[in-house]
């Protein structure tokens, strides 16, 4: 069962995506991208958080402003490459 750390992460990351998608717009396979960019990107932002022993806006063991940094910038990327039809 994952922790409340884990569970918290998980719900920021998804709103972060979702939030993403209800401003760009989008069909259901944009939402799924933005997802998962939102995910890879949050992660990817805490554990650079963690490398670099960032200690603003910790939440617990979380590294909430860079791993927030990491998910805007990774929603960002995939919207630019997100063709529009």
């Amino acid at each position: 069962m994952p922790g409340p750390t884990l569970t918290f992460a998980f719900i920021v990351a998804t709103l972060f995506g979702t939030a993403f998608h209800l401003i760009r717009g989008g069909d259901v396979r944009d939402l799924a991208a933005y997802l998962l960019a939102g995910w890879v990107g949050f992660v990817l932002g805490h554990i650079v958080g963690v490398l670099t022993n960032f200690g603003i806006l910790n939440v617990g063991s979380l590294k909430l402003l860079p791993a927030t940094i990491g998910a805007l910038s990774a929603l960002i990327f995939m919207s630019m490459t997100r063709t529009r039809k």
